[in-house]
């Protein structure tokens, strides 16, 4: 890929070159680094069983995304963009941090719940490294799942493991306390993603 463009929602267009040689321009209508390298192993692909470049850059632009994967939900007022996300694992977190990097925005407000109590056990500090990504940071309550707490963890530790990254964090276990301190702060052109399992 080259000459990667990005779009005011993230999404990028960029030049595939095959053998140096310049193949197909392709839209995405997806946000993310990660999803540049997806269309490239698609393209690879498609190109492998000869499917041509035009219907390649055709489809790519169509496919809108999978669901839960950064999938914009609405607006609010004063251009608030609302997005769901499915990451419960420390790489997808960041994935889904550096994406936004891209939309046009003033600042993201991440609501997080960790996904279940060994998960953020074994992974405290990949999660804390992860979630410091986003400028405002909301913790829920471990999602249990299947499992009980005979980790003796709690989004608390999360939340002071972030907070000794230099970030400021929100612990806020009730799910209706997270909808006020959202409508009292969030600000004109600002992300809020819900993430979690």
């Amino acid at each position: 890929a080259k000459n990667i463009l990005f779009d005011e929602n993230g999404f990028a267009k960029f030049d595939v070159y095959k053998n140096s040689n310049f193949y197909v321009t392709l839209q995405l209508s997806v946000a993310g680094n990660h999803n540049i390298l997806n269309a490239l192993a698609c393209t690879s692909v498609c190109d492998y069983y000869g499917i041509t470049p035009e219907i390649i850059a055709k489809s790519l632009k169509q496919f809108s995304g999978a669901s839960r994967r950064l999938e914009f939900k609405g607006k609010l007022n004063n251009n608030i963009s609302i997005f769901d996300d499915y990451a419960h694992h420390p790489t997808e977190i960041k994935a889904t941090a550096n994406a936004i990097k891209n939309k046009i925005h003033n600042e993201s407000w991440v609501i997080f719940q960790p996904h279940t109590y060994s998960r953020t056990k074994l992974l405290l500090d990949e999660f804390a490294d992860a979630i410091s990504n986003f400028d405002n940071i909301i913790l829920l309550d471990i999602y249990a799942a299947r499992e009980q707490n005979t980790y003796n963890i709690s989004s608390k530790d999360l939340a002071n493991k972030i907070t000794s990254l230099g970030k400021k964090v929100s612990y806020i276990p009730n799910f209706d306390e997270v909808i006020k301190h959202i409508k009292t702060n969030v600000k004109e052109n600002d992300i809020i993603i819900t993430l979690g399992a």
